[in-house]
């Protein structure tokens, strides 16, 4: 099976400009192709993943992968998708943005041997570019019709736009005229969203290189959830590839709760089994789901890809220890990840204070009463040790690296009690 009809098979073909030409292309040679993303944050979030796993997939295949950060492309601002004007930030924080990107996609890519891949900053050749430049050489060559027409721009006309983002299709489309100049790059491939922005960037080889150039562009689909919710977002908000901002455990956990109705797709997409092998966990979907075979093959490769082999196993023993409310197993840097978004207390008076007193003001149990009944009848845990006396006092022992004290109550309800 070629490239093309295992990308067909996985779903991930959007749209292409010259389907049979790409075709007869990869066919001849091994190509240079691009995908860029902007560093409009310090982190991607898991609906970056997807042009980027595809790029690498072009890897595996022979091809030589180009990675884009754009320094300059991030200083403007697409208007895609947006309703109204991108607060511009400063060249340090961009640059900043660049560094953090540029280390999270270093973990996708195999930089080393002959197609190894290419980490380039768009400011490196449109940083320094003067207007004229920018307007005689470029600008020339794309007409108002030809922007107004793009649904990017099109779109906002009505709540306005300005120039500096009107012009951001072009500065986009410099990047695939100077990489097909310096890198002989031939493909752009880009989320759906970026289909005018690709377009604009081969009208530019068309109009700058000598007449038979060849370039091509693929957008990928919108990833969609079968229920009609926002891929990617969760009740505490994005997915991050930054442990900082999701870590490994909460990363895993988004993985492993995917719906059955989703998880034969996402494994398409988003992982590098095989057909046979993600044809078979899709039996399994189907013949045992309450084994959850898919989802946590989806969890143990993303986790895996984007963390590494260690945090992996953090994640696993931190889901296992919480299943099974064995939590005095777990190191403490695992509590941390496993007990970041649970209700917490902060305890600011005293060294040693009763467990009724505690129970109470950390609202874990509604009043003295019930706190009493709760550790009487075993439902009280402290970092994963029954607790059955009511007169157990809490002291420096019971807190971990000094930091929290982990109190459970019945079989899942927890709580992290800080100082």
């Amino acid at each position: 099976m070629s490239l093309l009809q295992d990308l067909e098979w996985r779903g991930i073909i959007y749209q292409q400009t010259d389907a049979e030409g790409l075709k007869e292309t990869l066919q001849k040679d091994q190509i240079a192709l691009y995908c860029g993303v902007d560093p409009t944050g310090d982190s991607l979030h898991i609906g970056h993943l997807l042009p980027f796993l595809t790029l690498r997939r072009f890897q595996l295949a022979g091809h030589s992968p180009i990675v884009l950060v754009g320094g300059a492309t991030g200083l403007i601002g697409d208007p895609s998708g947006k309703s109204e004007e991108r607060k511009l930030q400063t060249i340090e924080t961009i640059q900043y943005n660049v560094k953090c990107l540029q280390s999270q996609l270093a973990r996708i890519f195999d930089f080393e041997g002959e197609n190894g891949a290419v980490m380039v900053n768009n400011y490196d050749w449109a940083g320094s570019m003067d207007i004229v430049t920018f307007l005689r050489d470029y600008g020339k060559h794309i007409g108002i019709n030809y922007m107004l027409a793009k649904d990017t721009i099109s779109s906002r006309l009505e709540t306005g736009i300005s120039f500096t983002e009107f012009t951001y299709t072009i500065l986009q489309g410099l990047d695939f005229l100077h990489l097909y100049e310096h890198h002989n790059c031939k493909l752009q491939i880009g989320g759906s969203d970026q289909w005018g922005n690709i377009t604009t960037g081969l009208e530019l080889i068309r109009k700058n290189m000598p007449e038979g150039a060849k370039a091509y562009g693929m957008t990928i689909p919108l990833v969609t959830k079968a229920d009609g919710t926002k891929f990617g977002k969760t009740e505490s908000g994005a997915v991050w590839l930054d442990p900082e901002k999701t870590s490994p455990y909460e990363f895993y956990q988004f993985w492993i709760n995917t719906a059955d109705a989703d998880v034969v797709k996402y494994l398409k997409f988003f992982t590098f089994l095989s057909h046979s092998e993600i044809d078979q966990l899709e039996q399994a979907v189907q013949e045992e789901p309450h084994l959850r075979k898919a989802q946590k093959t989806l969890a143990e490769e993303m986790t895996r890809l984007i963390h590494g082999e260690e945090a992996l196993k953090q994640a696993i023993n931190i889901t296992a220890a919480l299943f099974s409310g064995e939590i005095k197993n777990l190191t403490a840097a695992e509590m941390k990840q496993g007990f970041k978004d649970v209700p917490s207390y902060k305890h600011t008076t005293g060294d040693e204070f009763e467990i009724i007193e505690m129970l109470v003001a950390a609202k874990i149990s509604p009043s003295k009463r019930q706190a009493r009944e709760d550790v009487t009848n075993g439902a009280i845990s402290i970092n994963g040790e029954r607790i059955t006396s009511i007169d157990y006092i809490l002291t420096e022992k019971d807190k971990i690296e000094g930091e929290f004290t982990i109190i459970r109550r019945g079989k899942k309800k927890y709580f992290l009690i800080k100082y």
